[in-house]
C-alpha cells in the first residue's frame, strides 16, 4: 500500500513537471520584452502551489530551457546555453517564500495583501531583468552589434512588472472565487456576479470601442496613442465599484487591449501607454484593497445589524407568545368565574327563592366581560380565529370605537396572507398604539385606516396609514369614560416613540404629520428575511 502511495505521489510530481514545461514553453512564445507575462506565470504558480511541488516546477522549467539551449546554443554560444539552463524559478522562489511566510500576502482566506504583492512583483521584475542582462552579456553577438543596456533593462523591468500585473492579480482573484465555491453553485454565482456583468456589458464594449478607434485612426494623428492611454479609465471605474478584484480584471483586459493597438514590436507610444497603465493598475490595486476592506466592514456591520434585528424580532415574538398564553389563561379564568357565579346564584335561588338575583347575574356577566376584554387586549381573539383582516375590521378596537360614537373605516388591499404572523401582529399592535395614543388626547372623532401590502425583489412589505380626524362639535358627544378603559390597555402607553421602535424592529420607519383637523401616521414595514415560525393553537390566517 505504501508503495502504491509513493508511486501515486511520483506520478503527480511528474505530471506537474510536464504540464508546467508545456505551459512555460507556450507562454514564452507570446512574451515580448515590454510585456513579459512569463513573470506573471512564475509568481502565480509559486503563490498557489504547495511547497512540495516546487522542485517539480523547477524541473519542468529546466526541461523547457534545455530544449531552448539546445536549439539556440549554436547561435548564442555555449556560455549562454549553460547559463540559460538555470531556471528563473530558482531566483524567484526566495521572494515568494518570503511573501507567503513573512510578508503575509494571504492575510485572510479570501483576501490578498496587495502591498506585499506589489513589492514582490517589483523585486521579481528586477531579479528577472538582472538574470536576462547577465544572459545577454554571455551571449555571442554579431560583430559590431551594440547593446544599450540601460534602455534594454528599463524596458525589461517594465515588461516584467506589467506582465505580473496582467496575470497574477487576475489569477489570484479567479482562484479565490473557484476555491471557495462549490462546482454546483458556481454557475449560479457567475450569473449573479455584478463584476462579471459590468465586465461583459461595460468594460469589454468600452475597450472594444477604443481599439476600433485606434485601429481606424488616420495616419499622422495621435488618435491611436490617445486610445491606448485612455485604457486606464475602465480600470479606475471597476476598481471603485468592485475593489481590487475590479482592478485585477480591468488591468488584464486593458493590457491586452493596448497590445492589440501596437503597430510594431517595439513601438514607443505603446511603451508609454504601458507605463501609464502599470501605474494605474498598481494604484487601483492599492486603493481597491482599501475599498474591499471598507466593503467588508460594511457587510459585517450589516450582518450585525441583521442579527440584532433578528434577535429583536425573536424577542418580540417571545413576548407575543407570553401574552397569548396569558390571554388564554385569562379566558379560562373568565369562564371559571362565570361558572362559579352561576353556581352560587343557583344555590342562592334554591335556598331563598324570593330573592332577586339579577344584580348578582349582572355582576357575573360584567366580570366575565372585563376578563375577556383584558384577554383580547393582550392578544386579539379575532386575530387568532379569523386573521388580521377580521381583527382590524371587526375586532375589539373597532367595536369599542363604534360603541363610543367614533367613526372608523378600514381599507385593506394587497395579499395579506403571505405576510408572516409576526409582521401581521406587528401591524395590529401599531394600529392599536396609534388609536390608543390619539384617544388618550380626547380630541378624535373619526379614524381612517389604509393598509397596502406587496412584494419587491422577493421581499414582502406593508404600508399602513392611519388618519385621525377632529371635530370640535362632536368631541363632547364621545363616551370617553366607557371608551378609554377598553382602548388604553391595547396600546403601549409610550406614545409615538413606541410606534417608531416597533417599526424599526421590522426594518421600517414611522412618520407623523399633524394637521389642522387631526393627524396622520404613516408606517412602512418589511417582512423578516427568514420569517419567525409561529404556530399558535387554533390560529388560521386569511
Amino acid at each position: 500500500m505504501q508503495k502504491g502511495i509513493r508511486r501515486g505521489a511520483w506520478l503527480r510530481h511528474i505530471m506537474v513537471a510536464v504540464l508546467y514545461c508545456l505551459l512555460v514553453s507556450a507562454v514564452r512564445q507570446i512574451s515580448i520584452s515590454h510585456w513579459l507575462i512569463l513573470s506573471g506565470l512564475y509568481l502565480s504558480v509559486l503563490l498557489l502551489t504547495s511547497y512540495r511541488y516546487w522542485p517539480a516546477l523547477m524541473i519542468g522549467e529546466f526541461a523547457s530551457l534545455a530544449h531552448l539551449s539546445y536549439t539556440c546554443g549554436g547561435q548564442f554560444g555555449t556560455s549562454w546555453a549553460l547559463f540559460n539552463l538555470v531556471p528563473s524559478l530558482l531566483f524567484v522562489a526566495p521572494v515568494v517564500y518570503w511573501a507567503r511566510e513573512r510578508g503575509g500576502i494571504f492575510t485572510k482566506p479570501r483576501n490578498v495583501n496587495i502591498g506585499t504583492l506589489l513589492v514582490s512583483a517589483l523585486i521579481i521584475a528586477f531579479i528577472i531583468t538582472f538574470r536576462a542582462v547577465g544572459a545577454l552579456m554571455l551571449t555571442r553577438l554579431p560583430p559590431g552589434y551594440l547593446v544599450d543596456y540601460r534602455e534594454l533593462a528599463s524596458r525589461w523591468v517594465l515588461g516584467n512588472y506589467l506582465g505580473i500585473l496582467t496575470i497574477t492579480p487576475f489569477v489570484l482573484f479567479a482562484y479565490q472565487e473557484i476555491a471557495h465555491s462549490k462546482w454546483i453553485g458556481l454557475g449560479r454565482k457567475l450569473k449573479q456576479s455584478r463584476l462579471l456583468s459590468d465586465t461583459a456589458y461595460v468594460l469589454l464594449p468600452i475597450l472594444g470601442l477604443l481599439v476600433w478607434v485606434g485601429m481606424n485612426a488616420a495616419p499622422g494623428t495621435q488618435t491611436r496613442q490617445i486610445a491606448q492611454t485612455a485604457m486606464f479609465l475602465p480600470i479606475v471605474w471597476l476598481a471603485l465599484r468592485h475593489g481590487w478584484h475590479g482592478a485585477a480584471v480591468g488591468g488584464s483586459a486593458a493590457s491586452l487591449a493596448i497590445l492589440a493597438l501596437m503597430p510594431h514590436r517595439y513601438d514607443h507610444d505603446t511603451i508609454q501607454a504601458e507605463i501609464i497603465v502599470a501605474f494605474v493598475i498598481s494604484t487601483m490595486l492599492l486603493m481597491g484593497e482599501r475599498i474591499a476592506m471598507l466593503d467588508w466592514r460594511i457587510r459585517n456591520e450589516q450582518s450585525g445589524m441583521r442579527l440584532a434585528l433578528s434577535l429583536a424580532q425573536r424577542n418580540a415574538e417571545l413576548g407575543e407568545t407570553q401574552l397569548r398564553m396569558t390571554s388564554q389563561t385569562l379566558e379560562q379564568i373568565g369562564l371559571a368565574v362565570h361558572s362559579v357565579c352561576n353556581m352560587m346564584t343557583n344555590r342562592q335561588r334554591m335556598a331563598q327563592p324570593a330573592n332577586d338575583d339579577r344584580s348578582y347575574h349582572s355582576l357575573a356577566l360584567n366580570a366575565k366581560d372585563q376578563l375577556f376584554g383584558l384577554a383580547d387586549s393582550l392578544y386579539p381573539v379575532a386575530w387568532q380565529e379569523k386573521g388580521i383582516s377580521s381583527a382590524l375590521r371587526e375586532g375589539q378596537i373597532p367595536r369599542a370605537l363604534d360603541k363610543a360614537g367614533i367613526r372608523y373605516w378600514c381599507d385593506l388591499r394587497g395579499p395579506l396572507a403571505p405576510l408572516s404572523p409576526s409582521l401581521q401582529l406587528a401591524i395590529y399592535r401599531l394600529v392599536c398604539d396609534v388609536i390608543a395614543d390619539s384617544c388618550s388626547r380626547k380630541q378624535t372623532t373619526a379614524f381612517g385606516l389604509r393598509l397596502r401590502c406587496g412584494e419587491h425583489e422577493g421581499r414582502r412589505w406593508a404600508v399602513l396609514r392611519l388618519d385621525s380626524q377632529t371635530d370640535r362639535a362632536g368631541v363632547a358627544s364621545i363616551q370617553w369614560d366607557q371608551l378609554l378603559p377598553r382602548i388604553l390597555p391595547a396600546g403601549s402607553g409610550r406614545g409615538f416613540q413606541s410606534i417608531m421602535d416597533r417599526a424599526a424592529t421590522f426594518e421600517g420607519c414611522a412618520r407623523e404629520r399633524v394637521r389642522t383637523n387631526g393627524r396622520r401616521v404613516s408606517v412602512i414595514l418589511l417582512d423578516p428575511e427568514k420569517p419567525i415560525e409561529e404556530k399558535p393553537s387554533g390560529t388560521t390566517l386569511h
